[in-house]
């Protein structure tokens, strides 16, 4: 398990993270957390989208938030994404508050959201050379980095063709690339292979594989695919009703469910949907949105 702790708490049959400490501070990208949430929390009105959550995700690992739709995954990667405010609770990202110190979060994550965010209208190189600019990355290292980029998504022989004619995998990939120009310590995927084949999902899990080792980028990613969290992630935490209902490795989590129990099993046991029930006409229609930008 990559987390530094013993195993996962449990109370009534239910696995539960442990609270988080925050009286340490940050210990930096060489030992301890670098996303901490103390009950974390975001009211819309009457609505609880997510309640009092608390975590802790250890540096250079992987964690999936899974859950059915609604649970609250993507309104947490967006407070923590400094994109929205918490309406009460507190968080740190790469060692800074995400609400004092905004600024510092956001140099210091990517992220990569469910919806399209290349423009269609530039050329790979051009989307890349935007957001270096934005990004702040020094002109001297520019182009160095975005062919490093390139050349690590796979896309050089496609940096001077419009990205409307991209695939989607390909449109994936340059959107992670996008994300991982600056070097960010914490990089946010939300639904990173919605709609794409199995071939292109097993390319962006390689490139998400190399990140992790060669970068030692600490990664949140939401998935409803459990093949891809029990491939890529460290940790695992299953929200229900806005709730972390369970958190731990892949393999505690399923040994806890039962002795044959698959990642599916879990899910369904913790958040007591199947894969297939659950989600509004509103994610119904956001979802295959995403899917026809990216087919």
């Amino acid at each position: 398990m990559a987390d530094d702790g013993g195993g996962p708490a449990t109370a009534g049959g239910r696995i539960i993270s442990e609270p988080v400490r925050t009286g340490g501070g940050f210990t930096g990208l060489g030992g301890g957390a670098a996303v901490e949430l103390r009950e974390l929390t975001r009211r819309f009105g009457s609505l609880v989208a997510v309640d009092g959550v608390s975590l802790s995700v250890p540096a250079a690992s992987t964690l999936g938030l899974l859950g059915p739709n609604g649970a609250g995954k993507s309104t947490t990667i967006k407070m923590l994404a400094t994109l929205l405010p918490p309406s009460s609770g507190a968080a740190r990202v790469a060692g800074f508050d995400i609400v004092r110190q905004a600024y510092e979060v956001r140099r210091h994550i990517g992220y990569v959201p469910q919806v399209l965010s290349a423009d269609g209208a530039l050329t790979g190189y051009e989307n890349l050379l935007l957001l270096a600019k934005l990004y702040g990355v020094p002109g001297s290292e520019r182009n160095d980095r975005i062919r490093h980029a390139l050349e690590f998504t796979g896309l050089t022989d496609a940096r001077d063709t419009l990205v409307r004619q991209y695939s989607g995998g390909m449109i994936r990939r340059l959107e992670i690339a996008q994300a991982m120009l600056h070097r960010p310590a914490v990089l946010f995927l939300d639904e990173p292979t919605v709609g794409l084949d199995p071939v292109a999902r097993r390319t962006v899990w390689d490139q998400i594989r190399v990140l992790r080792r060669q970068f030692r980028t600490t990664i949140l990613m939401t998935t409803h695919n459990m093949e891809e969290a029990d491939e890529l992630c460290d940790l695992v935490a299953i929200m229900h009703q806005g709730r972390i209902a369970a958190v731990g490795s892949p393999a505690e989590l399923k040994a806890a469910t039962g002795s044959a129990a698959t990642l599916e099993d879990v899910f369904v046991h913790f958040a007591g949907y199947s894969l297939e029930s659950g989600g509004s006409y509103r994610d119904a229609v956001r979802t295959r949105r995403t899917v026809r930008r990216l087919a």
